[in-house]
């Protein structure tokens, strides 16, 4: 702490110690100036912008396709599939596919959906509600 300066005796200063004049907040009143080596302090800005970076999770979003009348071991190996992927912190979506007359017995499929639900209850929540697009039904799990 130096005190208030005037510009050329700062730099003057900065220079005899063989750094330089960073000038930290120049919205300030008189401005905040610091005396420190430049690429150090970049090179330190730098670390710590990439270990931020690399604390990051990136949410990805898993696709489970499943059929109206699926069959109980397949559906036990989808569920497996998608207890892994909210376990490692993805969100799922499930989707539903129907085929031909299958249209005309979406209740199946809502059955199914809805039970997946209640299985994944304790893991994951709704965030998107089964809904009807086209010809499939659509649900997003995400991890709680």
């Amino acid at each position: 702490m130096v005190g208030v300066l005037p510009m050329r005796d700062a730099l003057l200063r900065a220079y005899g110690v063989g750094l330089d004049l960073l000038e930290i907040s120049p919205n300030a009143e008189p401005p905040v100036c610091k005396i420190l080596d430049y690429g150090k302090f970049k090179y330190e800005q730098q670390k710590k912008r990439n270990e931020a970076r690399k604390k990051q999770k990136v949410i990805e979003i898993k696709e489970v396709k499943v059929r109206p009348n699926i069959d109980e071991n397949d559906y036990q190996v989808k569920m497996r599939a998608m207890k892994s992927f909210i376990g490692e912190g993805d969100k799922v979506k499930v989707t539903l596919r129907f085929r031909g007359r299958e249209m005309a017995h979406q209740d199946l499929g809502v059955k199914v959906l809805e039970r997946i639900r209640t299985e994944m209850d304790e893991q994951a929540k709704v965030e998107q509600m089964p809904r009807l697009e086209n010809r499939q039904m659509v649900m997003v799990l995400s991890p709680r």
